[in-house]
């Protein structure tokens, strides 16, 4: 018999979905080969030219290593989080960057099949001024929040329209005629 625990058991006023992309994680793997050659060359090396080449590789291949290692990790998923007062966004494993956004500025929200990096300029937290903002982990369905400012924030989140449905059902009960 399985145990159930209170993360398993879902709570009524809380909707949450989550996108992942599993190719962001070979991304990452070369940043950290790109940081494994740069302590390979400052720990064992036989570099002849000099020491400004060599402190410039190893920081280079390092800062590089750095960049893509972090910049990657913190795409590789994407989790949304709706309650009775805000939708919240975090991407990675330690939730950044994150948005969070009241319900109060939601004026609708749609649901769309296909939502593309490549629409967007690419993986990550992307903002395009004909279009919006938008955070993208993957190709695929996702959420397109209409805010009451007049600008749109997608979301790639797996279950869009689920979301949609719960985001709808949300706004409807802070109307004054919505529910009791």
């Amino acid at each position: 018999m399985r145990e159930h625990r209170a993360e398993d058991i879902p709570h009524p006023d809380v909707w949450t979905g989550r996108a992942t992309n599993r190719v962001q994680w070979l991304l990452a793997l070369s940043g950290a080969a790109c940081m494994a050659l740069g302590i390979e060359l400052a720990v064992d090396s036989a570099w002849s030219s000099g020491a400004a080449p060599l402190v410039m590789s190893v920081v280079g291949c390092i800062a590089a290593g750095l960049l893509v290692l972090f910049g990657t990790l913190a795409f590789v998923h994407v989790d949304l989080k709706l309650d009775k007062e805000c939708v919240e966004v975090r991407c990675g494993h330690i939730g950044v960057p994150r948005r969070r956004i009241p319900l109060s500025q939601v004026a609708g929200a749609d649901f769309t099949s296909y939502v593309t990096p490549r629409h967007w300029g690419g993986w990550g937290y992307r903002w395009r001024p004909e279009k919006g903002t938008a955070v993208v982990v993957r190709r695929g369905e996702g959420i397109v929040l209409r805010l009451w400012d007049g600008h749109t924030f997608t979301i790639t989140v797996d279950n869009a329209e689920a979301a949609v449905r719960a985001i709808r059902d949300r706004l409807r009960t802070m109307t004054p005629g919505g529910a009791s």
